[in-house]
């Protein structure tokens, strides 16, 4: 069901996704386009902050484990975007017949995703990915508290 508090998550974790998208574009392997980056970043944490974030308002719960939650919600969005982007890697990769097998393919998302996911570990990724989910945690928190 529709809440205030589910929208303001939903709003506030694809600004913290946007974020941390642009705290990444920089650190990632040199000749690496950035295309839609923090774009899908920012739909993938609007509906991270929506069902996950959102979920866990439905209960009245603490502050202190919403902003638990709010951090869960942010290495969630980082661990799907990797996903999603890894996967469409090696979609380019199947389309140009790179790979010898449906298997060799499937194996080499998580090599993408290992390979995507060192530049996350830069204090400006894992700052903005750490500080937006407190910050998006409390601020959840006290929209379900403010408009129940």
């Amino acid at each position: 069901m529709p809440t205030a508090a589910k929208l303001i998550a939903a709003m506030i974790f694809a600004m913290v996704a946007y974020l941390a998208a642009m705290q990444y574009a920089p650190v990632m392997p040199e000749g690496r386009p950035t295309g839609l980056l923090a774009e899908v970043s920012a739909l993938i944490g609007l509906l991270c902050g929506w069902f996950i974030m959102g979920g866990f308002l439905s209960r009245p719960r603490g502050r202190i484990e919403a902003m638990g939650t709010g951090v869960r919600v942010s290495v969630t969005m980082a661990f799907v975007t990797l996903i999603v982007f890894s996967v469409a890697e090696m979609l380019k990769r199947a389309i140009d017949g790179r790979y010898k097998s449906p298997m060799e393919a499937v194996l080499d998302i998580f090599g993408r995703a290992l390979s995507f996911g060192q530049p996350i570990l830069t204090p400006g990724v894992l700052a903005a990915l750490a500080l937006g989910g407190l910050f998006g945690g409390a601020v959840a928190h006290w929209a379900a508290a403010r408009w129940k």
